[in-house]
């Protein structure tokens, strides 16, 4: 296919069930003009979602009394749920817990116990207890507190006309934590009448969205009703399909997702390499070499040591990598993997014989059952009209197969250094358990 790997983010989704609604509310000056980036709202997002709302808000606001009113209330009227994160902190600009407080007419009062933990925490860590931490302590009277075991902030929950209020803070592990083990139990309680979701996630590899969708699993209009949702979700690694299913027990939802998973697993099962949202194939693939006890070596020049990086965060990946070399000079690929000279004057380091010199050069150095390699232009600049940015020639000795690869991937470095390790972990998938097409349907070439 030649293929241009450049994803959409926006995805496909068939969403119909009638659900509790859900709002967000980022506060921060910090996450409007970009000094960090809100992830905190797609955390909470994907958590409420599985908790059984739909969340029809998001919003990022600045650190300011007006607007938090104005947004606090809004949402409200308009939500079964509102999370708010940020400004609890003990500088100036933490406002947040003043505007909650107004919006439900409280007092500030100060919590013993909040005090007393937080002036520990300080203790521990040899920090100086001063007077703005004491404010951290402060809380708007009648509020339910959502104890902070992991930080001086505590957070707040509110009750208002049939609406409740998570108040939060705005660091990741902290809202997490009071998310998972405090909102979760108040969600469980105040909205037992949202029913079971289940949630099933199927990962693929070397497949775009598009040919997923028709070319492997088709239509799926006769198992769609009011109660599934499918999504199909595009990321740099793959695709990743999203099966959700809402019903009144745990029994009924496992039941319809089941029958949904088994129709596109006969259907694409080629390409899942597993299933969870946060399974990755690095992980499908260390399981396989665990399970075949074979070993694995990288040769990298474009990917810059990304591809064993990406090996490597897998816990006891020890057994089956063996190691690697970021060959990014001819030197190195011509002292250390023996790749002739000759060749790369005649071919040029971006070419299919060196990057099968390299595979098989990585191999034969440590010893592994397999050897891959990547050689190309990562970009933004040095293509040519022969081999443009974005050119990558991946090599591959596997057992008693040695062959080479050509992407043509996307004028983004990072990108390009991402998709290339995909498509070599991927190819070492597909070809151990005999599966064809190679990803994206790239042309193996011999030697």
């Amino acid at each position: 296919m030649g293929p241009n790997l450049i994803f959409s983010v926006i995805y496909k989704t068939i969403f119909s069930w009638s659900m509790k609604r859900a709002h967000i509310i980022s506060i921060g000056n910090e996450l409007l003009i970009g000094d960090t980036v809100n992830t905190n709202a797609s955390w909470i997002g994907r958590f409420l979602t599985e908790k059984g709302f739909r969340v029809d808000e998001v919003l990022t606001i600045s650190d300011n009394y007006e607007s938090i009113v104005a947004s606090v209330k809004w949402s409200l009227e308009h939500a079964d749920l509102v999370i708010t994160t940020g400004g609890l902190g003990p500088t100036h600009d933490d406002i947040t817990k003043k505007a909650v407080a107004d919006i439900f007419d409280s007092r500030m009062i100060t919590d013993e116990d909040i005090l007393a933990h937080i002036k520990k925490m300080f203790a521990l860590r040899g920090f100086t207890f001063s007077e703005s931490n004491r404010e951290q302590a402060m809380i708007p009277e009648g509020c339910d507190v959502l104890f902070n075991n992991r930080g001086t902030a505590p957070g707040m929950w509110f009750q208002k006309n049939g609406s409740f209020l998570a108040v939060l803070p705005g660091i990741p592990n902290e809202m997490k934590f009071l998310m998972e083990k405090r909102v979760s139990e108040k969600i469980d309680t105040q909205f037992q009448e949202t029913g079971f979701r289940a949630v099933k996630y199927l990962k693929t590899a070397g497949v775009t969205e598009s040919s997923l969708s028709d070319d492997y699993i088709g239509n799926l209009s006769h198992f769609i009703d009011n109660d599934f949702e499918i999504a199909y979700l595009p990321n740099p690694g793959g695709v990743t399909i999203r099966i959700a299913c809402q019903e009144k027990t745990e029994e009924d939802s496992d039941l319809k997702i089941s029958e949904l998973e088994n129709y596109i697993r006969e259907k694409a099962g080629s390409v899942i390499y597993g299933e969870g949202r946060d399974f990755t194939l690095s992980e499908a693939l260390g399981n396989l070499l665990k399970c075949r006890n074979y070993t694995l070596a990288a040769a990298e020049s474009c990917t810059g040591g990304y591809l064993s990086n990406e090996i490597t965060n897998v816990s006891g990946c020890s057994n089956y990598m063996k190691g690697g070399i970021t060959a990014y000079s001819n030197e190195i690929k011509a002292g250390h993997l023996k790749v002739s000279e000759s060749e790369i004057e005649k071919y040029g380091a971006v070419s299919k014989q060196v990057a099968l010199a390299m595979a098989y050069g990585i191999s034969e150095k440590f010893g592994s059952d397999i050897g891959v390699s990547t050689t190309g232009i990562a970009g933004p600049g040095g293509g040519s009209p022969e081999k443009p940015v974005g050119t990558v020639w991946m090599g591959f000795r596997i057992l008693d197969q040695h062959f080479a690869m050509k992407a043509i991937l996307t004028k983004d470095r990072l990108l390009n250094k991402e998709r290339s390790s995909i498509i070599v972990l991927e190819t070492i998938r597909r070809v151990l358990l005999n599966i064809e097409p190679m990803p994206y349907n790239l042309k193996q070439e011999r030697a």
